[in-house]
């Protein structure tokens, strides 16, 4: 259980290191340049690897009272 919450530093990474190599303007995604564009969907993806690792947790699978 403990290597998927591993996960949670992956968009850590992608958000701190990678717009270092993503820092141009002129490519456009959805009209937005790309380093805007790779902020957006490493938030997204952010959301998305926060529900996996908590519907992994087995502290989550708890039946309440």
């Amino acid at each position: 259980m403990r290597s998927i919450r591993w996960l949670a530093v992956v968009p850590f990474l992608a958000l701190i290191v990678g717009p270092f190599f993503v820092n141009r303007a002129t490519p456009f995604v959805l009209g937005l340049p790309l380093l805007l564009a790779w902020i957006v969907v490493w938030i997204i993806l952010t959301s998305l690897i926060m529900a996996v690792i908590y519907a992994t947790d087995p502290a989550n699978r708890e039946d309440e009272p």
